[in-house]
């Protein structure tokens, strides 16, 4: 699955902005200090982007999720 694949609903910043593929959610992570990187939710976040690109559709959904909890502070 291509790194621009975007997800099922697009992800909704605090901030403003979205994040609608798991280019732009990898892109928005590597934008991040590194110590925030290291965090586990932010390793789980990747985790699961990585998964998604190279196994497909099953874990589209675990990726979104993922980054909505890193987003959200849930370990």
């Amino acid at each position: 699955m291509p790194w621009s694949t975007p997800f099922d609903e697009p992800i909704a910043l605090h901030r403003g902005g979205t994040l609608v593929t798991l280019q732009h959610a990898a892109d928005y992570i590597m934008k991040l200090s590194e110590d925030t990187q290291q965090e586990t939710r932010w390793q789980i976040a990747v985790e699961h982007l990585i998964n998604a690109a190279e196994q497909g559709a099953g874990w589209l959904m675990f990726a979104r999720i993922a980054m909505l909890r890193a987003l959200n502070g849930d370990d």
